[in-house]
């Protein structure tokens, strides 16, 4: 028997530690979400992080709103540091896993037209 750690398979959940849900639901990342989620401030990367994974457990993320311009029940986790304001775009529905369809710094008061595109097209990729 390897005394290893065993290798966490993404598309099996595992027991959730805030103790809400007995089940996390894996993470699918839609595109280059991942990618560009890496590219913010550490802080940033942090605090969705932890909202992301609240998400997971089947809570609420404490700062979000409802994207139904990109789909049904597509959300979206705001956070705003120094750096300034970023976003997750993101689908819990699916008994599969929470979809990130985009991550992105916003530049304006309204998300741009091109950031929502992107996230529509990736919900569309989504198996119904």
């Amino acid at each position: 028997m390897s005394t290893r750690n065993p290798r966490i398979m993404p598309h099996i959940a595992y027991p959730c530690e805030i103790g809400h849900n007995p089940i996390v639901k894996p993470v699918v990342w839609m595109g280059g979400s991942r990618e560009d989620l890496k590219r913010f401030p550490e802080t940033v990367q942090d605090s969705i992080g932890f909202e992301l994974y609240r998400v997971q457990c089947g809570l609420e993320p404490k700062n979000w709103k409802p994207m139904a311009s990109v789909g049904t029940g597509v959300k979206e986790i705001r956070e705003r540091d120094e750096a300034g304001i970023f976003r997750i775009i993101y689908l819990a529905t699916r008994p599969e896993g929470v979809y990130v369809l985009h991550c992105f710094q916003k530049k304006t008061q309204q998300t741009s037209r091109p950031d929502l595109e992107l996230a529509k097209k990736r919900f569309k990729l989504i198996a119904r």
